[in-house]
């Protein structure tokens, strides 16, 4: 049974998202601030953590970065009422593994939990690569430039591995949405589109002009072995 931390303020909300997720099978903890939330996914061992973002005591994008520079690896599924791209993009470079937009349905909910656990628990991708300037690592989920160590998460290594593996092929986005993060039906390609930015940022030497990751314009994307 796969175990995840829900982190809301509101009561009805985190009432009514509790319940729906233990009727799916899953074994909930809650946390009604972003203090608590921090102090049950440092200690605890979960499967995932849902994390609203405007929280008190500190916010839901606090609570991840605090997390994640404490080492712990957990993915997490941001849930934000806001709908400017900075925070969605500030989310995914945090760590999040994704987002949902408020209002959101139960169905999107449960159908991004489910993809988001379903990878999570697959097993690492295995192999090595050069990739333009990265040495990459896919079995540890490491990966250096210049010998310095560069900071990707689960999702990145695994968005990175799908492209290498169809190097100098056209991959749409829908591809990318299905295989990396597992949906049963299309949901937002926006998602896919930040993730890339985030990638380019970490591995171009001029993000705005890539040579690696290119944009095929009306299709998706194409990997580039340089």
């Amino acid at each position: 049974m796969s175990k995840i931390l829900l982190v809301e303020d509101e009561p009805a909300m985190q009432a009514g998202l509790k319940e729906n997720l233990e009727i799916e099978g899953y074994e909930v903890d809650v946390a009604g601030d972003g203090k608590e939330g921090l102090d049950k996914l440092v200690a605890g061992s979960f499967d995932l953590a849902v994390l609203d973002v405007m929280l008190p005591k500190m916010s839901g994008f606090d609570l991840l970065r605090a997390a994640r520079q404490q080492g712990i690896r957990t993915p997490a599924i941001m849930l934000t009422a806001k709908g400017e791209e900075i925070d969605k993009v500030l989310g995914l470079e945090l760590g999040a593994d994704d987002y949902i937009t408020k209002p959101f349905s139960l169905r999107e909910l449960l159908a991004r939990v489910k993809a988001v656990l379903r990878r999570s628990t697959a097993g690492p991708a295995t192999g090595r690569a050069r990739i333009g300037p990265l040495d990459v690592d896919f079995t540890s989920y490491t990966a250096i430039r210049e010998g310095e160590p560069v900071d990707l998460t689960a999702k990145e290594f695994d968005i990175l591995k799908f492209l290498w593996d169809r190097r100098n092929q056209n991959v749409t986005r829908d591809q990318l949405l299905t295989n990396v993060w597992g949906y049963d039906e299309p949901l937002s390609t926006r998602t896919v589109d930040n993730f890339i930015l985030r990638l380019r940022q970490k591995m171009e030497d001029d993000p705005a002009h890539p040579r690696i990751i290119l944009t095929i314009h009306g299709i998706g994307y194409k990997l580039v072995s340089v």
